[in-house]
């Protein structure tokens, strides 16, 4: 059993403001160790955890031993540096979604990637000033955690912070376990026999959409779809894919089960960015059987190891390339599909969050 309650049953609190927001990578981070953590614990461990939440926001969260309670009557960042900060204050604050209250003198923050310094193109100038002086300020009031080495070196470099101090805490997908498929959506979108590549994510430009597809319509396949799940492509309207190929499907949001039955019959996941924190959709296609074509970058070398394709996510050839290799029997899929059931194994929630809990009381043991 992990010590999940640290000495003298000090207070541990969870900045629960995610649970009122949709559902992204960052909060399906959140909620898939918060659940993991929730199995973890005994009843009497249990007791000294509980979860804040802004008002408004469900109590409800599916928690069997850890409590959610309401704090305080603001919201959005306000909330989070008063009402939070007040309510969390006797204790140890764990916040799993990149944000903090700057003045909490325990706590643990996890800052998922340094796209806010890296790619400052993809937000609001509101956006990216809010959230590159919060982590500058979290780095010095704030323990640290991200979710991949190469995120730990980039937060160590951007915020000048010794690599050392930031824990790695993985994200993963075994959130996918109790999914049931839902088969009506290849009807629905016409793919029930069709062949097709698959990419799940935003249009925010480190995902590099626009080349891929580019790519997809380089190959000139009639036979071929390309499914785009997520918010609707902003690709065309900017100059960097000025013609729509044929054969382009743009699905908007679609539920874990519909993008469950999407991966088990999809020809790859292409998964084109050009920067990530870590890269959940790779894993998640990669346990459903569903080959992976993934740009070579770093982050995603230590993600997938040998279990995905490469490609250049600047070159539209490279992409075309691997592209064309799935379709026409060149590339060893069954190998790829192998490879990645085993690589998506090494991840689940249960590692995750024996390791944030091991941090945590780490934390409470340098405050006594």
């Amino acid at each position: 059993m992990p010590s999940g309650t640290p000495p003298h049953q000090i207070p541990i609190y969870v900045n629960g403001r995610f649970l009122g927001r949709p559902l992204t990578g960052v909060e399906r981070f959140a909620g898939g160790i918060l659940h993991a953590i929730d199995d973890l614990l005994d009843d009497e461990q249990a007791k000294a955890w509980t979860i804040l939440v802004p008002k408004g926001v469900s109590l409800d969260q599916g928690f069997r031993k850890i409590a959610v309670k309401t704090a305080g009557r603001l919201t959005g960042h306000a909330w989070e540096q008063i009402d939070l900060l007040a309510a969390s204050r006797d204790g140890i604050l764990v916040n799993p979604c990149n944000s903090a209250p700057v003045l909490h003198g325990r706590q643990l923050t996890v800052i998922h990637d340094a796209l806010v310094y890296r790619f400052p193109q993809g937000f609001s100038r509101s956006y990216r000033l809010l959230h590159q002086t919060l982590g500058r300020l979290l780095a010095r009031r704030s323990r640290l955690a991200t979710v991949s080495d190469f995120s730990r070196k980039e937060l160590s470099d951007v915020l000048k912070v010794p690599v050392e101090t930031i824990s790695v805490i993985s994200n993963a997908v075994d959130h996918m376990v109790d999914v049931t498929a839902d088969e009506t959506v290849l009807d629905r979108l016409g793919l029930r026999d069709r062949r097709y590549f698959l990419f799940i994510g935003s249009p925010a430009p480190n995902k590099n959409l626009a080349r891929a597809i580019q790519a997809f319509g380089a190959l000139d396949r009639s036979d071929v779809s390309f499914v785009l799940v997520g918010k609707a492509a902003k690709a065309f309207s900017k100059g960097e894919a000025t013609v729509r190929p044929a054969h382009l499907l743009e699905t908007g949001r679609l539920s874990d089960a519909e993008i469950l039955s999407l991966y088990a019959h999809a020809q790859a996941l292409v998964f084109p960015s050009l920067y990530e924190g870590f890269g959940i959709p790779p894993l998640e296609a990669m346990r459903e059987n569903c080959p992976v074509l993934a740009s070579d970058i770093p982050v995603l070398r230590e993600v997938c190891g040998d279990a995905a394709a490469y490609f250049d996510p600047l070159d539209t050839g490279s992409m075309s390339r691997a592209m064309l290799a799935v379709l026409d029997g060149q590339a060893d899929l069954q190998a790829l599909r192998q490879a990645g059931r085993l690589r998506s194994a090494e991840f689940s929630w249960k590692n995750s969050a024996t390791e944030l809990l091991r941090v945590v009381t780490t934390i409470a043991s340098s405050s006594r």
